[in-house]
């Protein structure tokens, strides 16, 4: 799913919550971890790649195409093995759970808005095809990965933005009673 859909959820979701919970949810930082895993995986190499297209004279007709992406061909830009290699890392369920047990130990709770990560995995699992960036979410214990659609299909692109909406409209309306 794109990291728009991915923030937007999240923060309707611990809205949502926060109408349940004793203990309310920080709405921004569970945004922030329903985006983490993308703004890990892709940042940097972002970064590389705009460099690259303004200092290093690369032509956006030199890159390759959404299905040449995954796995990245071993004559690509390090950009794309770069992107790869942390995808792998920021969308691994393993990874979630050492790193969530990791902040329970340090700070002797847990942080509940770092389960927007997780969501995050689970959202990406059935989202992604092996076409581009399917989901490692066993990683680096197997390579598993599901082939489901295309989150950047238009039918899933207006069926997406419409729950989005229709979910901000009853908890909108919920809010007002």
């Amino acid at each position: 799913m794109d990291i728009f859909s991915h923030g937007i959820w999240t923060a309707l979701a611990a809205k949502g919550l926060n109408r349940k919970i004793k203990k309310p949810l920080n709405v921004w930082l569970s945004l922030f971890w329903g985006i983490f895993p993308d703004l890990f995986a892709f940042t940097i190499p972002t970064l590389g790649l705009v460099y690259n297209l303004i200092f290093q004279g690369l032509n956006l007709t030199d890159l390759p195409g959404p299905d040449k992406i995954e796995p990245p061909p071993q004559d690509t830009l390090w950009v794309f093995n770069l992107a790869t290699t942390l995808y792998n890392y920021s969308h691994s369920i393993i990874i979630f759970v050492l790193i969530f047990a990791l902040v329970y130990f340090i700070f002797k709770k847990p942080r509940w808005e770092m389960l927007a990560w997780l969501g995050h995995i689970f959202i990406d699992i059935p989202t992604h095809s092996y076409r581009f960036y399917p989901t490692p979410f066993l990683w680096p214990i197997s390579e598993l990965k599901f082939d489901g659609f295309s989150w950047g299909e238009p039918w899933f692109i207006a069926l997406n933005y419409s729950a989005i909406l229709l979910v901000y409209l009853l908890l909108r309306l919920r809010g007002k009673k």
